[in-house]
């Protein structure tokens, strides 16, 4: 059908000269951290050093700067510094990473070093794993659960295919919550910000048997009215609504083994996004561009309309006019075991899982005054997970580290969405639809099940006293089953029907080399080997060529790393390079099948991507630390033609030329008691484009984002309290973009507006 293309869900900013002048700002400042790093040194001791960082990337604990692997390495307490609830608050945190939704509560577009998916169907996976507490999150539906209790997110860049398998090709973004501690302990922190805004946190933990059972409940309530005005009603739009809470429990039957169980509960019963209406028929000639749409120049500017003639009338980017507002209700519910078995030399890891997600929204997708789609999002999705891990105990010194493991998975995913397309176009037939028109209710009900299956093993050996070798392999295989039927009317008339079954497996793997030219430099060289799997296409389809399975996509990455403690361990930098040959990439592409042009998930694509990042830490004084990360990127395709339309060369979607990120952190004794507490953060990112056609249209330009927080801390830590600013210069542009050339629509779904607030924290 012609309103196919709203599948694409991409991102619009426009560019400031404020900009220009924040990023000299920014540069003069790195000047001057390179210029003061060894003069701080020199005046302070090295009993100020950099805490050493901690990371699982390797499925064990080990210092992040002994791991042959990307890792930026975000603590629960900097997540909250920047007020980060969910996953989509880790945009731009890490070099590399783009995360956008184009949905209140679902459906995360995660990209790293522009190795992602657009798709928001729930039977589709990205490219980017998402773990919490080991446990593989599969479902789009569940990856936007509130984060609360962190304790650290480690972003992982690059192919993970040995220790973690299918669906990492760009990388994975691994959740660690807090454990429940020994002795009882209670934390709690109240904000209440812009737009009766109110983010509450609690936790409580604490021995219910000494040394053998521990426990701990955490919470999380997250409310405001919304931000976009309803000029049709005179509600307020875009409000969030949700609550989530965790219970674990650590038991420790004897010495040898440790069993940690969780149950968490996650309730979304906020408004469905609500995107800016921009017409793209020209009703003037005047208002006309090159591409025979609304020039840019006349957005706006009711010389511009969409298929029922609605013009926008003004340049509002926080008012609408919708005649039905939407809801995105959504449950989700997990339950874990994680069982730990000391064997002396080796331990027996054990990680059982099971969950379910259930979503019913309603979504008013033209946004606008008429009928012209409104979609209901239902469906579910059923997941249970069992891995098995023998590996060695024998420390960062041992000739040899190894870890073997099978993994499996069974998931149900079943859909039962329905589109209303051009709804007020009914009174004008006999049976109050026509088919051939576009005008009616279409479903796509189906059932997708999936049992997954892997084996895998990798091992580190020391070569020489400083040179330690890796290897790893993995084997997963996919068995997917898909039942189909595209529908009319409520079923009253069925289009298609489909039932298939197909093995996607593949080899996955890793080679690399580590030598460690002193306790505080390390190099590196890996070759990883990720992929992708493939499967069916679960949107809308009238045709069986659209339905056609598409096959695996294989990435190969080599990649080249330093990792660095310099100036008596007060600054730690980090720098990589990397190149990808990406091949039978899956996008959303025309495809000739049968003689038919079809739009569906295809492997239409190969890219090359190569790129520079570098991380640093630095305690400048015994006051002040930054960190920073920047990352060069260029991924392109490389042969993708589209049915006539030659995409060769142009860019990848979310795949900014430039992203830098930095943080300073200020602490400072106070002469009657406590410290004063102060952060300032900025993120930049540099142009992308958000389509495959590399369309201005569809395109954002560089934008800067400022965050500043201070307070005062009471003697001992245990409060805290003080004020804080997110998007501090107020700026405006989209997360998010859905065109629908055929209805003469672009639907922006913008940032939130600048965030002022108060917040309190107590730790006993």
């Amino acid at each position: 059908m012609a309103f196919h293309s709203f599948y694409y869900r991409i991102p619009l900013v426009a560019n400031t000269t404020r900009g220009m002048t924040m990023r000299a700002i920014l540069l003069a400042g790195c000047a001057a951290f390179a210029l003061t790093a060894g003069t701080a040194a020199a005046q302070d001791g090295p009993e100020f050093a950099i805490e050493e960082v901690v990371v699982t990337a390797q499925k064990r604990s080990e210092n992040l700067q002994d791991v042959p692997v990307s890792v930026t390495a975000l603590s629960g307490e900097a997540l909250a510094d920047r007020g980060v609830t969910n996953v989509t608050g880790l945009n731009n945190l890490a070099p590399g990473l783009r995360v956008s939704s184009g949905d209140a509560a679902a459906n995360p577009k995660i990209f790293i070093r522009g190795v992602g998916l657009s798709d928001f169907n729930p039977n589709s996976s990205s490219g980017v794993g998402i773990y919490v507490d080991g446990v593989y999150v599969s479902s789009p539906l569940a990856q936007m659960a509130g984060f609360f209790d962190i304790g650290q997110i480690e972003i992982l860049r690059g192919p993970q295919g040995t220790l973690y398998g299918r669906n990492t090709n760009g990388g994975a973004v691994n959740v660690t919550t807090k454990r429940p501690t020994r002795s009882f302990s209670a934390e709690a922190s109240a904000e209440y910000a812009t737009y009766d805004a109110v983010n509450l946190t609690g936790a409580v933990s604490g021995p219910l048997i000494e040394d053998v059972l521990l426990v701990r409940a955490a919470g999380q309530l997250v409310k405001d009215d919304g931000y976009t005005y309803n000029r049709l009603t005179g509600n307020d739009l875009n409000d969030t609504d949700y609550w989530a809470v965790r219970l674990s429990a650590l038991y420790t039957p004897r010495e040898d083994v440790e069993a940690l169980f969780q149950v968490n509960r996650f309730a979304n019963r906020g408004d469905a996004t609500q995107p800016q209406h921009r017409a793209l028929f020209p009703l003037t000639a005047e208002a006309a561009g090159a591409d025979g749409f609304c020039a840019p120049g006349f957005y706006g500017s009711g010389q511009c309309g969409d298929a029922f003639g609605y013009a926008d009338l003004d340049d509002d980017d926080r008012a609408t006019a919708v005649n039905q507002e939407g809801k995105d209700k959504i449950d989700l519910f997990g339950a874990s075991a994680h069982v730990t078995w000391d064997l002396g030399p080796v331990s027996l890891v054990s990680v059982t899982a099971y969950s379910w997600a259930h979503r019913n929204a309603f979504e008013n997708t033209d946004s606008s005054p008429a009928r012209m789609i409104e979609i209901n999002y239902l469906a579910r999705q059923r997941q249970f997970t069992q891995e098995l891990r023998l590996q060695s105990d024998g420390g960062p010194d041992a000739r040899l580290n190894w870890v073997l493991g099978g993994y499996y998975m069974d998931e149900t995913v079943k859909d039962a969405s329905t589109q209303d397309v051009l709804g007020d176009l009914r009174p004008l037939f006999p049976d109050g639809f026509s088919l051939a028109d576009s005008v009616g209710a279409f479903s796509y009900p189906y059932t997708q099940e999936t049992k997954s299956y892997a084996i895998f093993g990798q091992a580190d050996y020391r070569l020489t006293e400083r040179l330690v070798g890796t290897v790893g392999l993995r084997y997963s295989a996919d068995d997917k089953s898909f039942d189909y039927r595209s529908q009319a009317e409520g079923g009253l008339i069925v289009l298609l029907t489909s039932q298939q079954d197909k093995t996607f497996s593949a080899w996955s793997g890793r080679l690399g080399l580590r030598y460690e030219v002193s306790d505080d430099l390390n190099v590196y060289a890996t070759y990883n080997r990720g992929f992708k799997s493939g499967g069916f296409f679960g949107g809308l389809a009238t045709t069986p060529e659209e339905l056609i399975p598409y096959d695996n996509e294989q990435l190969d990455a080599y990649e080249v790393g330093l990792k660095s403690q310099l100036f008596d361990r007060r600054l730690r930098l980090n720098l990589s390079a990397f190149y990808y040959d990406y091949q039978d990439q899956q996008v959303f592409a025309q495809a000739l099948r049968n003689g038919l042009t079809v739009l569906v998930l295809d492997n239409a694509a190969n890219s090359e991507v190569y790129g520079a990042e570098v991380e640093a830490t630095a305690r400048l004084s015994r006051n002040l630390t930054i960190d920073a990360g920047l990352s060069l990127l260029d991924a392109k395709y490389g042969q993708y033609v589209s049915e006539g339309d030659d995409f060769t060369g142009n860019r990848l979607p979310q795949s900014p030329k430039v992203t830098f990120n930095a943080a300073a952190n200020y602490v400072r004794p106070l002469p009657w008691g406590g410290d004063v507490v102060a952060t300032v953060d900025a993120a930049y990112s540099s142009k992308i484009y958000f389509d495959n056609s590399n369309a201005q249209r569809l395109s954002q330009d560089g934008v800067w984002v400022f965050g500043a927080q201070a307070g005062w801390r009471a003697p001992g830590g245990g409060l805290e309290a003080g004020l804080f600013a997110r998007n501090l210069f107020d700026e405006t542009y989209a997360v998010s973009i859905s065109n629908i050339d055929s209805l003469g629509v672009d639907l922006l779904t913008l940032n939130r507006p600048r965030s002022l607030g108060v917040y309190v924290r107590y730790r006993y």
